[in-house]
């Protein structure tokens, strides 16, 4: 059983680091959470997941470990300070604006509506399989995904002239 874990966390490994930083925004703390994901699937004495579940179980592991830490950080707060966000490149090309446009109005969404982007529009998982590793019913994940899209273009809209200032500027 130990050798089908390691396997179903290899095969898996980069989605689910993506849906780590997308519910941490910050990579250190992605690592960390992937480290206690991992410990905890290796270590757990629950079964096998079922064939065909092995993603949504390895995301629902994630999203577990995800909230213990958030509840310890609750009951501890630490302060954190990120030194990278004062560094900005100097020059960016058109892809790299709109990538940092989507992902910084991501952050901005909270964290139930960012959740259900990850699953559903990054990763790819149907809604069912979405409601299954949030614990939702699936008529949650679609209106929390359709709220979450209309937020985002709201937040991305607001963005687009001053990216179209800086795009004139630069030509």
């Amino acid at each position: 059983m130990l050798r089908g874990i390691e396997s179903i966390l290899i095969e898996h490994w980069a989605a689910l680091f993506r849906y780590a930083l997308a519910l941490t925004g910050d990579r250190e703390k992605a690592r960390d959470l992937m480290q206690q994901t991992a410990l905890n699937a290796l270590t757990s004495r629950a079964t096998a997941p079922q064939t065909g579940r092995e993603q949504s179980w390895a995301f629902r592991v994630l999203r577990n470990a995800w909230i213990d830490q958030y509840r310890q950080e609750r009951a501890s707060p630490i302060v954190d300070v990120d030194i990278g966000a004062a560094q900005t490149p100097r020059y960016y090309d058109d892809r790299l604006l709109d990538d940092m446009a989507v992902r910084e109005a991501l952050q901005q969404l909270d964290v139930a509506h960012r959740e259900v982007v990850m699953l559903v529009d990054i990763q790819g998982f149907r809604y069912a399989e979405a409601a299954e590793i949030l614990h939702v019913p699936v008529g949650t994940v679609m209106s929390r995904l359709s709220r979450a899209r209309l937020l985002l273009l709201e937040i991305i809209g607001g963005k687009v002239e001053v990216l179209e200032k800086a795009r004139r500027r630069r030509s």
